[in-house]
């Protein structure tokens, strides 16, 4: 390394897109490099008990009184959960469109505060890993690079399905429908969101896309075996990082109730936000008490409330990372981190998605025979039971995902990502920040 940058994160208030950052900035600052988190601000203290600089910027009117880290999205969530149960055509009005504009309102109410951080700051790099522009990213005058956390159907393609939908590959039936939906309860939210973009100095938006992509560098996070065929090349500022795995989770040892006994050993977990939905995580764990198994559950912030059986173990939260190696098969809602780490460890999985990109990832994981999709809210103890050990069973299937996931392993996404972003902060002067389309 020829000298140290100053490398800025800003993820998104939840724990996928920090967990990414937090991965790929671990092997930044190991490297030398000054490495500042501007978060949310209910993510206090968390970003600094792992050695970064953090600086704290309000979504919103702050609460009064302490909140967990994500706590208006976990709240979000829990309100909106009985949407989850309708298609996701119908979702674009009642659950997606209103998280985007959630998301909107954090970026206008955070701008200045997040411009009073950049100029203290001062950083070579900022890195955006989120699905709306934040306007201050761009005028700073810094290299702007995009992380993209989530199912590569971001990047629209008229030859793909649409993000969000949900819908196969194979059949084209449902697109057009889908994407006229999005257009008829996003356009208005978008053009009023393109107009304050630019009224901040910032360039405009592609259309219908709520953030920019980087004229520099693009980074997305997504295994190349569950890789779309694209009807045109991305660009060429496009990296692909088939994983990003941190490794600053805490060691995992197998607790008692668990290290020991008949059956395979199962992983639940539906996701920092996911797992607010109460009544659904104890039906799956009251469903998996039946299977034979041993089992780990992700418990959540309402952890409290979920009563676990004999042969199961769980906690708030689990080291994730390290506790996927121990595990034979994981059941998740498909939230873009645990998907990728699931093949990053080469494990079948079972997912159920509730909302945005989750059913994509669902959808993929059944085409390329990484595992099962069932109906979130429609699954019965005989499917999902019947369906885990159809997976356990088909020791072809494991044993390709195990080669995938040293192949994954063996690329090192976290040291790709983190070597990209080092030269593009050592490149003078910055390039215009954003890729005009």
């Amino acid at each position: 390394m020829t000298r140290a940058h100053t490398i800025l994160f800003w993820p998104e208030s939840a724990a996928g897109p920090t967990n990414n950052c937090i991965g790929i900035g671990d092997r930044l600052r190991r490297q030398g490099h000054r490495v500042v988190f501007a978060a949310e601000s209910s993510w206090a203290g968390r970003l600094d008990a792992l050695g970064f600089e953090e600086h704290l910027v309000d979504l919103a009117e702050p609460p009064e009184g302490p909140v967990d880290a994500g706590q208006f999205w976990k709240d979000f969530i829990r309100e909106t959960a009985p949407e989850f149960r309708r298609p996701t055509i119908e979702q674009l009005e009642t659950v997606t469109a209103p998280i985007m504009q959630e998301l909107i309102d954090g970026s206008r109410y955070a701008q200045d505060r997040l411009a009073a951080v950049l100029d203290d700051v001062h950083p070579d790099v900022v890195v955006e890993d989120n699905v709306v522009a934040f306007p201050a990213l761009l005028t700073t005058g810094a290299h702007f690079v995009r992380l993209m956390s989530c199912n590569p159907l971001e990047l629209r393609d008229p030859l793909l399905p649409p993000v969000f939908s949900g819908l196969p590959t194979t059949d084209e039936s449902g697109w057009a429908p889908f994407r006229a939906e999005f257009a008829r309860t996003h356009r208005s939210m978008w053009e009023e969101f393109d107009g304050w973009v630019r009224e901040q100095g910032a360039p405009g938006l592609p259309e219908l896309e709520f953030v920019h992509s980087s004229a520099s560098l693009n980074l997305s996070l997504y295994p190349q075996i569950a890789a779309y065929q694209r009807s045109t090349a991305l660009a060429p500022s496009w990296q692909g990082l088939d994983s990003s795995v941190r490794e600053t989770d805490e060691p995992f040892e197998l607790p008692p109730e668990v290290a020991d006994g008949d059956g395979a050993l199962l992983y639940l977990s539906l996701g920092s936000l996911g797992s607010a939905d109460v009544e659904l995580m104890q039906r799956l764990v009251d469903a998996l008490a039946e299977s034979g198994h041993r089992v780990i559950v992700s418990k959540g912030p309402r952890h409290e409330e979920i009563v676990l059986h004999d042969r199961m173990w769980g906690a708030e939260t689990v080291p994730q990372t390290n506790v996927l190696p121990h595990v034979d098969l994981v059941i998740t809602h498909g939230g873009n981190n645990t998907v990728t780490e699931t093949l990053h460890f080469g494990k079948p999985m079972v997912v159920l998605p509730l909302f945005w990109d989750q059913y994509d990832n669902a959808q993929r994981m059944a085409e390329i025979g990484a595992g099962l999709r069932l109906e979130t809210y429609g699954w019965d103890q005989a499917t999902l039971l019947d369906g885990i050990e159809r997976l356990l069973a088909d020791h072809t299937m494991r044993q390709r995902l195990e080669l995938d996931g040293r192949r994954i392993r063996s690329i090192d996404g976290v040291g790709v990502a983190a070597a990209r972003i080092a030269a593009a902060a050592a490149v003078d002067p910055p390039p215009d920040p954003v890729a005009h389309t």
